[in-house]
């Protein structure tokens, strides 16, 4: 009895220290700490293991660091922007860029997110077609391919793509490819052993030094980049994996949303695969070329407006949450959203909720099946606070949905990477372009409309009739929501 009483006095004192690290070392909001203190509680000692793995703060830390940026000219053109914007002298190109000149200038001032107006945009919302154009843009490459993905896997369309870098790459193009470890823990180095002998280049973002335990397991590089030759940018929600041409039966069609841009707008995609990549090697980090940054071509131009907008754990503001908020903050008419996952912070779910009470037509599509169980139900709690306001929303029944994209008054919107969910928001280093193009954000719009003819209306009523066990798992899940 005594060596089980110190026992558990040791183990108790042992969490007021792990608690007291917790509250003070990282100063991270309330609601998480909160949920971590909760997790310490019930899990003496092993929760503060999962704190160590997945809950410490990278915002002290400057991971990001590319000298050669000077020789962009970046420095120069914000402050040129940025000042021109403030006195009303900057030529925006159309009237969405100009109606939103303070969402721009919030991008620029806090993510260096320079407004470039001469893109063409094509949208894919279907892996079949995303992948058959990626690997012809491939094929056609002549100096560079820089790819990135947060989940590569080795299955068909995995090896095809593979086999696609190391054929340019014996051609002489320079080839490099940047995974996420977690993301991508399948994968071995035997998988590149090719492309690396063809002179192909391959980089983990935070890589394990064990195999089977990453102690930086939150922070994951969950961006899908892709630039060819300097003038051929991709960005948006597929991975690289049969899954996203809907060949797995557990999820069935696959329905996400990609951008395939040409323009200055690829400079600034290509600028954040190149912070990347320098960040995950020591050996083979890349120096400023003009090749990288060329001038786009003139039968290449379009008229978008296009903001590259980064986030990460590393920086002080939630660059791509707070644009989220400043574009439905400004909605006048309609807001719709496409998210597999609906979580959000108060700060967003407020504005949302006072979009709804003011008039705004708010529309959510969600996927009707998990791929994560917890984040599935925290999920449903929070729809039922839209519903409540007076929104609608949409359960998605084509297989499911993997799409990030908001489209506000059919003429502003935002598709990537991120997630609306913490996760997106404050631990995984994510991307998204902010079009201001009413043409692009109507196809989004009838994307969305299309999706809604396979889709069911999840009304009130039957969110309020739901059953005591769906009640349980959405309290138990929004309880930890603020660490999933």
């Amino acid at each position: 009895m005594e060596i089980t009483t110190i026992l558990l006095g040791f183990i108790i004192v042992l969490n007021i220290v792990f608690a007291v690290i917790v509250i003070f070392r990282e100063r991270r909001d309330a609601t998480a700490s909160w949920a971590w203190l909760l997790v310490l509680f019930f899990i003496p000692v092993l929760g503060f293991v999962l704190y160590m793995l997945l809950g410490q703060n990278l915002s002290r830390y400057h991971m990001f660091q590319w000298e050669d940026r000077k020789k962009l000219g970046i420095e120069k053109i914000i402050a040129t922007q940025l000042e021109s914007i403030r006195n009303n002298t900057f030529e925006f190109r159309d009237e969405v860029a100009k109606n939103n000149k303070q969402l721009i200038s919030m991008h620029i001032l806090n993510n260096d997110a320079i407004l470039t107006d001469d893109n063409m945009i094509e949208i894919f919302t279907d892996g079949h077609q995303k992948f058959n154009q990626l690997l012809k843009d491939i094929q056609a490459a002549e100096h560079h391919i820089h790819l990135q993905y947060y989940i590569l896997k080795k299955d068909q369309l995995g090896i095809r793509l593979i086999e696609e870098l190391e054929k340019k790459a014996k051609q002489g193009v320079r080839v490099k490819v940047l995974y996420d470890d977690l993301g991508s823990r399948g994968l071995r180095p035997s998988f590149f052993k090719r492309l690396r002998q063809a002179d192909g280049e391959v980089e983990v973002f935070f890589p394990s030094r064990l195999r089977w335990i990453n102690l930086r397991m939150n922070y994951r590089n969950h961006r899908k980049l892709v630039i060819i030759d300097g003038k051929v940018g991709y960005v948006g929600g597929f991975n690289v994996g049969d899954e996203y041409l809907g060949l797995d039966p557990k999820f069935g069609y696959w329905r996400d949303t990609h951008l395939r841009i040409h323009g200055r707008a690829v400079h600034a995609i290509q600028t954040r695969f190149i912070l990347d990549w320098n960040q995950a090697t020591e050996k083979q980090k890349i120096a400023f070329s003009s090749h990288f940054f060329p001038e786009p071509e003139e039968n290449s131009k379009g008229s978008s407006s296009v903001q590259i907008v980064t986030s990460g754990p590393d920086s002080e503001w939630e660059q791509i949450k707070n644009g989220y908020i400043k574009m439905v903050s400004t909605a006048k008419k309609s807001i719709r959203i496409q998210t597999p996952y609906f979580i959000p912070d108060a700060s967003l779910l407020d504005a949302l909720k006072i979009a709804c009470l003011s008039g705004v037509d708010v529309e959510l599509m969600i996927p009707n099946k998990p791929d994560h169980p917890f984040v599935y139900w925290a999920t449903m709690s929070y729809v039922g606070e839209l519903l409540n306001s007076g929104a609608r929303v949409y359960i998605y029944d084509n297989g499911f949905i993997h799409a990030k994209t908001i489209v506000v008054d059919e003429e502003l919107a935002s598709v990537g990477t991120a997630n609306i969910d913490m996760r997106s928001f404050k631990l995984n280093f994510e991307v998204n372009a902010f079009v201001y193009d009413a043409e692009i954000a109507l196809e989004l719009v009838e994307a969305f409309q299309h999706d809604q003819s396979v889709s069911r209306e999840l009304t009130l009523e039957a969110y309020v009739n739901r059953k005591k066990i769906i009640r349980f798992k959405e309290s138990v899940s929004r309880l930890l929501s603020p660490i999933l």
